[in-house]
């Protein structure tokens, strides 16, 4: 609570404001940035083993490989949703398994189990992408400013 709306409060406002944060749990936030970025830098580690498989035992190239280990990482994150094994797991993992394409694909199907009773087109095909359809927007505005910025940059700047 900023300064300015202390000096607002009551002194029993302010002794309860004390009292609470006296026995707010504080949280372990060096050890879950550890947790995050080792959970997370293992499902780029199993990315990265994913796609060399392709190439290896596939007609793939390096750079060809990378959109079937995406829908494959997809898959994955789908399946353990569906089996509720992935919630645990981001339980666990915080941000390190929400901030991969695993996380998003997550997000995506627990909106869809969730609301699989309302039917088909109006729960699971409008609710699904409540999520989805802001990151996708913003994602392609993103996408769209930077191609503008590089177009610009290349006819003026000569990169």
């Amino acid at each position: 609570m900023s300064d300015q709306k202390k000096k607002n409060l009551t002194p029993v406002q302010q002794k309860y404001q004390k009292f609470a944060s006296d026995r707010e749990v504080k949280r372990p936030v060096f050890k879950n940035c550890i947790k995050a970025f080792l959970v997370g830098g293992a499902i780029c580690v199993l990315g990265q083993f994913i796609q060399m498989f392709y190439y290896t035992f596939f007609d793939f190239t390096e750079k060809t490989a990378g959109d079937p280990t995406v829908a494959t990482l997809i898959i994955i994150s789908v399946i353990l949703t569906g089996f509720g094994v992935y919630d645990r797991f981001g339980q666990f993992a915080g941000a390190g398994s929400a901030v991969p394409v695993t996380g998003f694909a997550n997000s995506v199907a627990s909106a869809a189990i969730e609301h699989r009773t309302e039917g088909y087109v109006l729960g699971v095909g409008g609710n699904m992408f409540k999520l989805a359809g802001s990151v996708i927007v913003f994602g392609t505005f993103a996408a769209f400013v930077i191609a503008l910025i590089h177009t610009m940059l290349t006819q003026w700047g000569g990169l």
